[in-house]
């Protein structure tokens, strides 16, 4: 493993014109759902495509130690565009059989590229999380929300199932009980009852929102970026695979983490401290 400076000075200009603008400051990038004119709402190819290269980015790049996804404007996603829906449009207008596939095609690859995404990922939920977008902030590690999010599980308000895999993620995030119960009454909670709940690991004041975010990012990005990995991976198989697995790859990984030789700074620090 090579080492890396836990920092990059370089600031990356803000792509507004992108679906998903991407700024990166030293160890840490931001994701910013950037369509505010329609919710943020989770549509598009344009929009799929933008996740799954700032995954592919992020994987790619060993000084990125921790990624903030956020919403721009007053919500962090109301989910799938209703309007498309109600009008027909796109994939909506498709025969039962060919809007299968164009589900698997199109918003489930968001969760398949986040499932693959290495580094860490906080969610600041800076408003209402709806429907896919209450799924995409469960689809994170962490999620730290402002006093003005809520959440809402909300599908079947509107005769639908969650199709990008809200009950996989969700029930994981709040327990089973809780889960059925935004996933079958389509209910809102708001951000105390997320926090009471467990969705989320903080509220914080609206106006401080980025900044916690950034303060929990950093103290992630003070850690060595392969082991900040590979502990990441193993949380993720530690979900649904058994013991024996998990001890399994732990042992494999193990050896890899000590022959880094940010691990061999980092205990001559500890000894001379």
């Amino acid at each position: 493993m090579t080492p890396t400076s836990p920092h990059r000075s370089e600031r990356q200009p803000l792509d507004t014109a992108s679906p998903l603008a991407v700024h990166t400051v030293d160890a840490v990038t931001t994701w910013t759902i950037n369509l505010p004119h329609v919710g943020n709402a989770i549509t598009g190819t344009d929009f799929i495509a933008a996740f799954e290269s700032a995954v592919d980015t992020a994987n790619s790049d060993v000084a990125v130690r921790a990624v903030i996804l956020t919403g721009a404007g007053k919500i962090f996603s109301a989910g799938g565009n209703v309007k498309e829906m109600a009008d027909r449009q796109g994939m909506f207008g498709l025969d039962a059989i060919a809007q299968r596939h164009a589900y698997v095609d199109g918003i489930q690859r968001i969760p398949r590229a986040l499932a693959r995404l290495e580094v860490p990922l906080i969610a600041a939920v800076n408003g209402p999380a709806i429907g896919a977008g209450c799924d995409l902030a469960a689809m994170c590690d962490i999620r730290v929300a402002s006093e003005r999010a809520s959440f809402a599980e909300s599908f079947v308000q509107i005769g639908l199932v969650p199709g990008d895999g809200g009950t996989w993620f969700l029930q994981r995030a709040i327990g089973y009980e809780r889960a059925a119960e935004m996933t079958l009454t389509g209910d809102r909670i708001d951000a105390a009852t997320a926090l009471e709940w467990g969705l989320v690991s903080r509220v914080v004041a609206h106006d401080e929102l980025l900044t916690a975010a950034g303060e929990l990012a950093a103290r992630i990005a003070k850690n060595p970026p392969h082991t900040l990995r590979m502990a990441k991976r193993l949380l993720q198989e530690s979900r649904t695979g058994v013991l024996e697995s998990t001890l399994g790859m732990a042992a494999a990984m193990q050896p890899l983490a000590h022959r880094d030789p940010e691990h061999a700074a980092r205990i001559s620090r500890w000894r001379s401290s």
